[in-house]
């Protein structure tokens, strides 16, 4: 192999020369402890950055075996070392050097939540850690001696200040991998105890503010306290005994006032469903991993979703076992939206009314008394969410302040209460038997039907000008896929841009698995089985640096909001 000198001369020898001479770096060079490879070099200064890795045995980095002796610990690992090299990145790199991008090296950072990423990877017998680096010019000329010192003095620095053991804090990578793995226990615990989430006594819930998912200072939240009769004591295998409320299986109402934190406690069970860093407050707020957020979503597109359960007779002879609609209202969409995340595996429907179809979600007797039933195509959702759980055992938790119908359909009930929740199910009941609803069930005495739908690959697209597969992301509220966007605002469950980035590769990757036969299901699972055995570069030929894990229900939902898709419904 190559050595660092033999880079250092290559830099010398171009020095001065036009920008794509720099493309002769490309390959692998021993630094002696490490490798340094260069996998890609930009076009020009003002490119995307070049793509960068280093390599260094376990032996040099001189972590202990603990650190990567379980999968869950390995993606702990690798999301520590990940923060740590771009701290070190902020500490030491100089950054700007020449014209363009020059100087400045990136790692695809991880946020609050821990996610199995492509940045770093935790093989058998070494670590790898992918990061962009931009190669310094002035103008369009080679700035040979700036990336001399960018190369083989800055990325050594790097390497010793973030991936060696005795340059870390022992103390804080013990606490980081623990955390995780404690919240995994937890999470596998909620299935063994038939429960859908819980919520740690002393978790953090507030954050910052709607563009800040760090959590609010703690002088001014208040720690949650779980009531006592919902209150579950479990053990971990680091913390040791944890007390919270745990959620069951069922129909979960969470009510209140306004302003009381009723969505408050429902969006820190919507992102229960990742691991969190030490310090969010949400650390042992888990959810199992098949939860999924519901809601209306006026005007996207649907591809022959059977709604029938929910919506059916539609004016003028609609067809709701296979609804298509390039602009759905928000009832249809919400309907939509549940039966396709049950197709995508959904075991737990999370809710609020707030961001729900009033007309969807409840029809009163009075409503029922004016507009008759063969009038009204919409079957509401409190006459259909029992069933979902009698006959498919599917559960739900639902934030309401608006409608005391629900009362009659739900296993528990709890109310918060200046941020304080209560368990208020035994009240709920009896008012329910005392203050009748007098409305009419509309719900039938099953589900309903529900059908199976296979996609076109001819439907799916990635193609833009001269690339085959042209796609990026749009942060974390939308995918460009060839020539179309894919509007992911409403799904709600996506954290992260490198999850939307692994998504588009991730679309262009289940192309190749459609035949108009294989179902939809069976693709997602197809996916999940490949970055199972290969990661996420099972996705992309390109040793990607910036990809991270999602799950099968978020790629459902950016495929069934692709407006060119195409199914075969059987």
């Amino acid at each position: 192999m190559r050595t660092h000198r033999d880079l250092k001369s290559k830099l010398q020898a171009i020095d001065g020369r036009g920008y794509k001479a720099y493309k002769d770096l490309r390959g692998g060079y021993g630094f002696g402890a490490f490798t340094l490879a260069i996998d890609h070099v930009q076009g020009d200064p003002f490119a995307t950055p070049s793509r960068l890795r280093v390599e260094l045995s376990h032996e040099v980095t001189g972590l202990p075996d603990w650190t990567r002796s379980t999968p869950t610990r390995r993606v702990a690992l690798a999301d520590y070392l990940t923060r740590a090299f771009a701290r070190a990145i902020r500490a030491t790199a100089k950054g700007h050097r020449g014209s363009g991008k020059g100087g400045q090296i990136e790692i695809d950072a991880p946020r609050q939540q821990v996610l199995e990423r492509s940045a770093t990877w935790i093989h058998s017998d070494r670590i790898e850690v992918r990061f962009l680096a931009g190669l310094p010019a002035f103008g369009r000329r080679i700035a040979g001696r700036e990336a001399i010192a960018m190369l083989l003095d800055e990325i050594p620095r790097l390497v010793d200040r973030a991936l060696l053991f005795d340059s870390l804090s022992a103390e804080e990578l013990r606490r980081h991998v623990e955390t995780v793995e404690d919240a995994e226990y937890l999470r596998a615990l909620l299935d063994e105890r038939g429960a859908v989430g819980f919520v740690a006594d002393g978790a953090l819930l507030p954050r910052r503010s709607g563009a800040d998912d760090r959590p609010m200072e703690a002088s001014s939240a208040l720690p949650f306290e779980s009531p006592p009769e919902l209150r579950v004591s479990l053990t971990l295998p680091n913390c040791g005994a944890v007390t919270g409320m745990e959620l069951r299986r069922g129909v979960t109402l969470i009510l209140g006032g306004g302003y009381h934190g009723k969505s408050t406690l429902l969006r820190a069970l919507e992102r229960g469903v990742y691991n969190h860093i030490p310090g969010d407050g949400r650390e042992l707020v888990v959810t199992t991993q098949t939860a999924y957020k519901i809601r209306a979503e006026d005007g996207r597109s649907v591809e022959r979703t059977c709604i029938t359960p929910f919506i059916a007779n539609l004016p003028r002879g609609g067809d709701t076992d296979a609804f298509r609609s390039q602009d759905a209202s928000g009832s249809t969409s919400q309907a939509a939206n549940i039966i396709e995340a049950l197709e995508a595996g959904a075991r737990t429907l999370l809710i609020d009314e707030d961001t729900s179809a009033t007309n969807f979600m409840i029809r009163d007797h009075r409503m029922q008394e004016l507009i008759a039933p063969e009038q009204e195509p919409i079957t509401p959702f409190v006459d259909k969410v029992r069933q979902l759980f009698d006959e498919l055992g599917v559960s739900t938790v639902l934030v309401l302040g608006g409608s005391g119908d629900y009362f009659e359909v739900a296993d528990e009930v709890v109310a918060m209460a200046e941020y304080r929740p209560r368990r208020v199910t035994d009240q709920a009941r009896a008012i329910a038997d005392r203050i009748r609803t007098e409305r009419r069930s509309e719900g039938g005495s099953e589900f309903g039907r529900r059908t199976v739908r296979a996609p076109r690959p001819e439907s799916l697209d990635p193609s833009k000008g001269k690339h085959e597969a042209k796609t990026r992301s749009y942060g974390v509220s939308g995918i460009a896929f060839g020539r179309h966007d894919i509007e992911l605002q409403s799904v709600e469950q996506i954290v992260d841009s490198s999850q939307t980035r692994a998504m588009a590769e991730a679309l262009v990757y289940a192309r190749s698995l459609m035949d108009g036969r294989r179902t939809i299901a069976e693709i997602l699972r197809a996916v999940e089985l490949a970055m199972e055995d290969g990661g996420l570069d099972a996705l992309s030929r390109h040793r990607p640096a910036d990809l991270a894990r999602f799950r099968p229900l978020e790629l459902a939902a950016a495929l069934n909001r692709l407006r060119t898709l195409q199914v075969n419904v059987r």
